[in-house]
């Protein structure tokens, strides 16, 4: 909960360049006015399982029921007072979970810090900022190695490169194959 009110109470510089990002492209701006919600209750997910491996929908599913985790765990904003600003933080972290899934990273410390440096890049929220800076200091000297040397060039080189991923309408794509959607947002295959 106190990471979610730093990502809200430090992001008044971020939030509304997201929305301008998001207000100049078609499908991001569509996301704006209709405010899909990512949850459990707006998800199908007999037919998510149902779909074949390699697509996000199945991914997502997958990602989520091996990690125990769930969508309806993100607190609704609270300190940003903007109704749309507010739904641009409600979105980010609804997506969270699926740029681990597009990402291919799990969700322990490693995986976390990683997603942490591209959302940084893709976001400029400040809590990711700080999540990517201070997120290593738990790691093992081989973890540290191993994220020095190639997770976080990727990460970064894939945040550079990919487009706001805010701007996905991922609740259309769910049938889209991962690899696909990657190479459409500019997101280099995970080493």
């Amino acid at each position: 909960d106190m990471v979610a009110v730093l990502g809200e109470t430090t992001g008044c510089l971020a939030l509304p360049n997201l929305r301008d990002k998001m207000k100049h492209h078609p499908e991001g701006c569509r996301i704006l006015q209709e405010r899909p919600r990512i949850r459990l209750s707006t998800l199908d997910m007999a037919r998510l399982r149902g779909l074949p491996d390699g697509t996000l929908g199945r991914e997502y599913i997958r990602f989520l029921e091996d990690n125990k985790v769930s969508p309806d765990t993100r607190m609704p904003p609270k300190f940003v007072d903007d109704e749309e600003l507010a739904y641009v933080i409600q979105r980010y972290r609804e997506v969270h979970d699926l740029m681990h899934t597009l990402l291919g990273m799990p969700t322990n410390m490693l995986g976390e810090v990683v997603v942490k440096w591209f959302e940084a890049i893709q976001t400029g929220l400040p809590m990711c900022v700080l999540g990517a800076a201070f997120g290593p200091i738990r790691l093992s000297a081989r973890k540290l190695q191993v994220l020095a040397t190639e997770l976080v060039p990727w990460a970064i080189r894939s945040g550079h490169n990919a487009s706001c991923v805010l701007n996905i309408y991922y609740e259309q794509r769910w049938e889209q194959p991962v690899e696909s959607l990657r190479e459409e947002i500019g997101i280099f295959p995970p080493p």
